[in-house]
């Protein structure tokens, strides 16, 4: 078998970065991806291989508003994934995101035919993952699994024209509930002990299948708000470093720009849903005896807060360098997130959005 190896993935990666890879797969004409690393390098082979094998604008395949989101053609080449973190879960889904230079912004590809054919994970890969990424990487399992679970319901997602159009997150449905909620009580049991403890290596593989589950889990169901958030958060930062990454640019961590959300969201979400944010605080660790359904999304905020301090996890989005001067911008970037926006069980006008950023900055 004859191999080429392209080495030259940015962390976090973006409309550049995804070009290249593209380049260098349609001089090549490969036959197939093998993809090692983490989510960006993942996503990389993904956009890589739709290019290569479909060429078009860029922003034709990318979501709307952003691009046209138009669909995958027909199948891509073979593509077996092989994760050496835990936290996007690439391996299981169906979506390609990168940063976009131009816009400040995130946003990315999404379709069922970008999903790898195979992944093959191995808990032994997480072994020497920096105790930093270990909490990031957890983190956005966490919340993967919980915006599918609180997501909303499928049955309540207008129907499109054909079956073409149907949205890769259909949102909350029984399959991936099953999924979300087991990985949302690993990540509960194991997060702290792993990002803590001197060896963790008990922890390791609880946290690889909770990743799995979580792919599962918002591969068919999708995420909202923090997820929206993120993109923005991710896009407009100029100065945040995260320790535990290399990185030749100032750059927010996936796992720590999503999180830093959450909180603000729950308690915001929490009236939607509640019995959907209790069961996910009990699955997390907390104490819900005697809760009522009107505390449940301030009881899984605060579960979420105790673990973030617990682990690391910078204080809110002021920790990783925002102030009151960029709720503005921060809105204007997330609410371009509509894929994601609508995927909420409370969909937040542009004024409920900013105000969310605002809740965000501090914590504690």
């Amino acid at each position: 078998m004859d191999v080429a190896v392209y080495d030259e993935t940015e962390i976090e990666p973006t409309d550049r970065s995804f070009k290249a890879g593209t380049a260098f797969a349609q001089d090549g004409k490969f036959d197939g991806f093998v993809s090692v690393g983490g989510g960006s390098v993942m996503d990389t082979a993904k956009a890589s291989n739709l290019y290569s094998t479909y060429p078009d604008d860029f922003l034709a395949y990318v979501n709307a508003p952003v691009g046209e989101a138009k669909p995958v053609p027909g199948p891509l080449k073979p593509h077996i994934a092989c994760p050496t973190t835990f936290g996007t879960a690439s391996e299981c889904t169906g979506i390609a995101i990168c940063d976009m230079l131009e816009l400040e912004a995130k946003t990315g590809i999404a379709h069922t035919r970008l999903r790898p054919n195979l992944g093959i994970l191995d808990p032994n890969s997480l072994v020497t993952l920096p105790r930093p990424v270990i909490a990031a990487n957890g983190f956005d399992v966490f919340s993967h699994s919980i915006e599918s679970l609180t997501a909303r319901p499928f049955s309540q997602r207008p129907a499109p024209e054909n079956s073409n159009l149907r949205p890769l997150g259909q949102g909350a449905n029984p399959y991936s509930d099953l999924a979300c909620q087991e990985s949302i009580r690993l990540i509960g049991a194991n997060l702290i002990a792993a990002v803590n403890d001197g060896d963790n290596s008990a922890t390791l593989e609880a946290l690889m299948f909770s990743s799995m589950l979580a792919g599962i889990g918002f591969g068919n169901a999708g995420c909202h708000l923090p997820h929206a958030m993120s993109y923005a958060v991710a896009g407009l930062t100029h100065s945040y470093s995260a320790p535990g990454w290399p990185s030749n640019h100032p750059m927010v961590p996936h796992g720590i720009s999503v999180i830093v959300n959450a909180p603000a969201v729950f308690r915001f979400t929490g009236p939607a849903c509640p019995e959907r944010h209790l069961k996910a605080a009990e699955a997390m660790g907390a104490d819900v005896s005697g809760v009522t359904m009107e505390d449940a999304g301030d009881v899984l905020a605060d579960r979420v807060i105790d673990m973030m301090r617990q682990t690391g996890i910078p204080n809110g989005n002021g920790g990783v360098g925002y102030g009151e001067s960029d709720l503005e911008p921060l809105t204007e970037k997330a609410y371009l997130q509509q894929r994601l926006l609508v995927n909420s069980p409370l969909a937040p006008d542009r004024d409920q959005l900013k105000e969310l950023f605002r809740d965000s900055l501090s914590y504690w």
